[in-house]
């Protein structure tokens, strides 16, 4: 069995069907960079081990807990320090109003206290509960809904940068259905937006626990251990150039093309982003591939700052800030490293500036002390920091983030539908249900189980 990619959805595959078939298959994980692990990856800012791709995963979903405690990592979870964060709009930071979903206000005293949009933008939102109902029948994008329903204000300075630091995205092109679905399940069934969204709230359970959960030793060690727990044979700086059907299974082309090598399998798992898993699955799933060149992807960087704690007038004490489109800045979001995780505190303040939405590519063309300049300048300017940082490093995320825009279901299930009738073969990854660890792990074991069921009709393989 054979598995292109080698990110943690990948990797997940790869010790899934391990976990399925035991010591009776061989399975091979082809990464076609020098390193395994994707967007995940740690490395040293000022002597600290930093993660420079995704930092948190979230802790209400099992998955990515479940496999860190699988491969050896549960005693490295961690719980964030600090879990309140702020908005910088309207000349300030103002604080992330409590009892809101992706931004979705269900609390409107919360809402003025935390003074994000203005008395006008205030006295808009209740107009939802009045207002005849937004009938929504098809999936429609973010924007539409709410700005309907409550108005730009809301939209643009509470919703639009939350689904920015998620998706690096625009709420005028991303899916309802796909990235905010208790709305979107409300939208089809309640009149009033407010009032769905303080039910869902209320039906949160007081006790969940924290949102987000990341590793002592940063989110980045996770791929090394879960390779190494699957037990199988991780080649990295081997791309895969052509995957064609044959009697009895798969063959891939890997190596140059005056010198192509080629690989045998029963099976494959194809983990990859969605123009890499378009090209392989062009000569035999064509009506999957069509659709998985329609995924469009956002670029980012993430510039980290080391800065003497008497840098800050005031050491910072929530976990970050975002920052909406509409304030034309730079830098998205911040977060304040080493006050949200704990583990990470010490002589020094350790910031995260993201950089790059979709669509604003040129910011990105900057070099890296430029981009370094772009993130201190922003904390000099919102938090009044004295001086150079310590340490910086500039992490960059090209086409790193699938785009759910509307439709984003439907065509998803278009490629898993084109997929499904070839044998043994299955796809996995961030382009389908989700970005975050937990959702790419739960995709790589329904891939693997596909796999096993492909392989094993019988059921003679367990697997969860």
């Amino acid at each position: 069995m054979v598995v292109i990619g080698g990110g943690i959805s990948g990797l997940a595959a790869a010790w899934h069907l391990k976990q399925g078939a035991g010591e009776r298959v061989k399975v091979t994980v082809l990464e076609g960079s020098p390193r395994i692990g994707g967007k995940l990856l740690v490395s040293e800012v000022a002597g600290v081990d930093v993660d420079a791709g995704a930092e948190a995963m979230l802790a209400r979903r099992p998955e990515g807990k479940e496999l860190a405690k699988a491969v050896g990592l549960g005693d490295d979870l961690v719980d964030p320090g600090v879990t309140r964060a702020a908005i910088y709009t309207r000349g300030a930071l103002r604080p992330m109003p409590k009892g809101q979903v992706m931004g979705v206000p269900a609390d409107l005293m919360e809402l003025a206290k935390s003074g994000i949009v203005s008395p006008g933008g205030l006295a808009r939102v209740p107009l939802d509960q009045i207002l005849p109902p937004t009938l929504v029948r098809t999936d429609v994008s973010v924007a539409s809904y709410i700005r309907a329903r409550m108005g730009g204000e809301v939209l643009d300075r509470l919703v639009e940068p939350l689904l920015g630091g998620v998706y690096a995205g625009r709420a005028d092109r991303l899916s309802l259905e796909a990235t905010m679905p208790g709305i979107a399940a409300a939208a089809r069934s309640e009149r009033s937006l407010l009032t769905a969204t303080r039910q869902i709230v209320e039906e949160t359970p007081r006790d969940a626990g924290p949102v987000f959960t990341s590793l002592r030793t940063g989110l980045g060690s996770l791929p090394e251990a879960v390779a190494k727990a699957s037990g199988a044979d991780v080649r990295t700086g081997v791309t895969v150039r052509e995957l064609h059907r044959t009697e009895h299974g798969w063959r891939l082309v890997t190596g140059p093309v005056p010198r192509p090598e080629i690989i045998e399998a029963d099976a494959v798992i194809v983990a990859t982003p969605g123009a890499p898993a378009a090209r392989l699955l062009r000569a035999e799933v064509p009506k999957a591939a069509s659709e998985l060149e329609r995924i469009d992807y956002a670029s980012m960087a993430i510039v980290t700052l080391a800065y003497p704690v008497d840098a800050f007038p005031s050491p910072p004490t929530s976990s970050g800030y975002l920052v909406p489109p509409v304030e034309g800045r730079p830098v998205k979001a911040v977060t304040f490293s080493s006050v949200k995780w704990p583990h990470l505190a010490g002589d020094l303040v350790l910031v995260r500036c993201s950089i790059g939405r979709i669509g604003e590519e040129q910011v990105l063309q900057r070099d890296d002390p430029e981009l370094v300049s772009l993130a201190t300048a922003e904390m000099g300017g919102v938090m009044g920091v004295r001086g150079l940082p310590v340490d910086t490093r500039v992490s960059r995320w090209g086409g790193g983030l699938p785009q759910y825009n509307v439709g984003h279901l439907d065509r998803v299930a278009r490629i898993r539908a084109a997929v499904a009738v070839q044998p043994g073969l299955a796809v996995c990854g961030a382009a389908y249900d989700g970005l975050g660890i937990p959702a790419c792990v739960s995709t790589a074991r329904t891939a693997a189980a596909r796999i096993l069921d492909h392989l094993s009709p019988e059921g003679q393989w367990t697997h969860d």
